[in-house]
């Protein structure tokens, strides 16, 4: 069975600005670092998910970006219409997961009134629409971040949560579609493959 997310991807530009963010970090022992060239913002993660489903899935993305799709499930009152249509983000700003006392995830932010805003509410309809067909709810509220790098240990901490002071900005582009993609894993690491685009 594929193993599925929904994807927000950053274009192609911006991947020498997350290398760059990375780099002071490279000799920390503890750190293994995702791929720059396939840096994204993740706005749901499914696992794996049945063949047979991915039509159903794709369905509900162009639901919850373009209509007035609703959640029976969470019995909510407004509209699953993320009420976005194409808009800028700017990707700055440093953080870790889950806190600076147990650090397991680096990130990279999306700003706050630079599309941080849209992301979330684009989530939340994304979010809705999927657990309407049966998948499970986020166990952690929304924070939009592209992934610098994942930590095993607590080596190199310290380095880290000095780095998490400095406020760097990777750059703008514009969000003007989600996309469902496919995750291999691999020996190398993960393998995306876009299985549907939709457009807001």
């Amino acid at each position: 069975m594929p193993r599925l997310f929904v994807s927000v991807d950053l274009p192609d530009r911006l991947a020498d600005g997350v290398a760059a963010l990375q780099d002071p970090l490279r000799d920390v022992p503890s750190l293994r670092f995702t791929d720059p060239e396939q840096a994204h913002v993740t706005l749901k993660f499914f696992g794996e998910v049945n063949e047979s489903r991915v039509g159903d899935v794709t369905e509900a993305l162009e639901r919850a970006v373009a209509s007035a799709a609703r959640s029976a499930a969470e019995s909510r009152t407004e509209s699953d219409d993320a009420g976005v249509g194409p808009f800028d983000a700017e990707v700055g700003g440093l953080g870790v997961f889950p806190s600076r006392e147990y650090v397991s995830v680096i990130w990279v932010g999306v700003r706050e009134g630079e599309g941080a805003a849209e992301l979330t509410r684009l989530a939340g309809a994304v979010e809705r629409a999927t657990v309407a067909l049966g998948f499970d709810e986020a166990d952690h509220e929304f924070t939009p971040h592209v992934t610098l790098a994942r930590m095993d240990d607590a080596r190199g901490k310290d380095r880290v949560l000095e780095y998490l002071e400095t406020d760097p900005t990777v750059g703008r582009f514009e969000v003007d579609e989600i996309r469902l993609t496919e995750s291999t894993l691999t020996e190398k690491g993960p393998e995306y493959e876009t299985r549907a685009r939709v457009s807001l």
